[in-house]
């Protein structure tokens, strides 16, 4: 079946916007989009293409080139939106968004993912990079999640071991798809867990600039040291290429003001990285994700 049929059918678009789907809301269209509600959709898109995917989630972590992404955009929705308990474990769809479940858990006196209030991700894009934060990490909590082979359409149920999960890293790659995760829990009343869920976003609040276009931590903190430290010691708060800017509240946040674009990010991520590497001897590695076409940084 042919991208044409599946259009025909509306289960796939052409040159869908994408930009109100990251947190930067700005880039271009996906050449194909398609939300997709259940594994048997997605296996029937998988099947019909040969273009590259990348699944979206919240956007949180991701900036989309100006002119956007050639091939297949995927957004999962539906059945990979479901959150189900059972005893001391919970397995959430890979579209849920981190804080929903870290208070779903709460409500259920079920903790460990209090940490998750605090990162504006979902689940596919937790386990794909080992999102963590405020003392824990995916790893610590992940059961098994699972994947879908877009090249085989197998889906495989995959042990925290299996997946090489490190700092900001998995062994997951471009055709490989999270659909859901397994995690286990402590028990932990209420009361309990919305108390520290409440000191999480305190301190973002307090530490973390707000009410900006922003991706997110920009690059990973290196072994021993904080991204963020490298880039005000290398005197880069404030840096800025077009609308783009190194924030003076937390240097490893780039923020963005109206008219802004893609590349403008770029260009200061590139700009910021061989400053910090002049400076330090440490050539940071990105941690938000660049999708699409990007010209040469200046």
């Amino acid at each position: 079946m042919s991208f044409a049929d599946l259009a025909a059918r509306g289960l796939v678009e052409r040159n869908r916007s994408l930009a109100g789907m990251t947190t930067y809301k700005f880039g271009g269209p996906a050449a194909w989009y398609a939300e997709v509600g259940s594994t048997a959709t997605l296996r029937e898109l998988a099947a019909a293409s040969d273009l590259p995917i990348v699944v979206i989630g919240r956007g949180s972590n991701m900036v989309i080139a100006d002119d956007g992404y050639p091939g297949l955009v995927i957004k999962l929705s539906g059945e990979f939106n479901e959150i189900a308990f059972s005893g001391d474990k919970v397995r959430a769809g890979a579209a849920v968004s981190l804080p929903r479940l870290a208070r779903a858990c709460a409500a259920e006196s079920m903790g460990g993912l209090e940490f998750y209030v605090g990162i504006p991700g979902s689940v596919g894009g937790a386990v794909v990079m080992n999102a963590g934060g405020h003392g824990s990490d995916t790893a610590e909590w992940l059961v098994s999640a699972s994947i879908f082979d877009t090249q085989t359409g197998k889906i495989v149920e995959e042990e925290t071991a299996g997946l090489d999960l490190r700092y900001r890293h998995s062994r997951l790659t471009a055709r490989e798809i999270v659909l859901g995760a397994q995690y286990r829990t402590v028990a932990r009343s209420s009361d309990e867990s919305e108390a520290m869920m409440r000191e999480i976003t305190s301190w973002r609040r307090e530490y973390q600039p707000g009410g900006t276009f922003n991706a997110g931590s920009v690059f990973k903190n290196p072994p021993g040291d904080a991204a963020g430290r490298l880039i005000d010691d290398a005197g880069l708060k404030g840096e800025r290429v077009g609308g783009v800017a190194v924030s003076d509240r937390h240097a490893n946040f780039f923020v963005a003001e109206a008219g802004a674009c893609a590349q403008d990010v770029y260009d200061l991520v590139h700009r910021v990285r061989e400053r910090v590497a002049d400076a330090s001897g440490i050539l940071l590695e990105p941690e938000v994700r660049f999708v699409g076409d990007f010209g040469t940084s200046s």
